[in-house]
């Protein structure tokens, strides 16, 4: 069969959807970490990086050295 990936809006729309599928014995996972944990610390030490203004400005003569 398919697999669907949803995205409810808020929580009222998630406990409508998990009713809904119990109600119809579908079978249904929840992920509640979408995200890698060290991912997420990479991003957040990146967008610290741009406030503190430690970036490199790459230009398109740079890339086709």
């Amino acid at each position: 069969m398919s697999t669907l990936i949803v995205h409810p809006e808020n929580k009222e729309q998630l406990s409508a959807l998990k009713a809904f599928m119990k109600a119809f014995n579908i079978a249904f996972e929840e992920n509640k970490k979408p995200y890698n944990p060290q991912f997420v610390e990479k991003m957040k030490v990146s967008k610290q990086q741009l406030a503190n203004g430690e970036t490199v400005k790459v230009t398109l003569d740079d890339i086709w050295k």
